[in-house]
């Protein structure tokens, strides 16, 4: 079973940076694509940054320039590198993993950027 455990987040004041980091654990034969997700309360989840197999990576456009994303293939794990945080940025945070036909889901880590 291909479990993900996110840690990293917190409180912080606007304009301040946070990492959070994810690892995969299980029965893993190789790992190709993984992204970050946020959940905002009372909102839907959205989709925050992805990296490929191959380190190829992708922002939404509100995170562009302030958010990079970064993977260790052989710790099997991701990162998410926050900087400039804002207010509007306080979201639950989760890593995901499409993997043998599932999507596999975080429980997530709080972020609160206080202003």
């Amino acid at each position: 079973q291909v479990q993900l455990v996110e840690s990293g987040g917190g409180l912080v004041q606007a304009g301040g940076s946070l990492r959070l980091s994810c690892i995969a654990s299980g029965s893993i034969s190789s790992i190709n694509a993984m992204y970050w997700y946020r959940q905002a309360p009372g909102m839907q989840r959205e989709w925050v940054a992805r990296i490929s197999g191959s380190g190829y990576t992708g922002y939404a456009d509100s995170v562009n320039a302030r958010f990079t994303i970064s993977r260790d293939g052989a710790k099997n794990m991701v990162y998410l590198q926050m900087n400039s945080l804002k207010p509007e940025d306080t979201a639950v945070y989760y890593c995901n993993m499409p993997y043998g036909g599932n999507e596999i889901w975080g429980q997530g880590t709080q972020v609160t950027v206080s202003s």
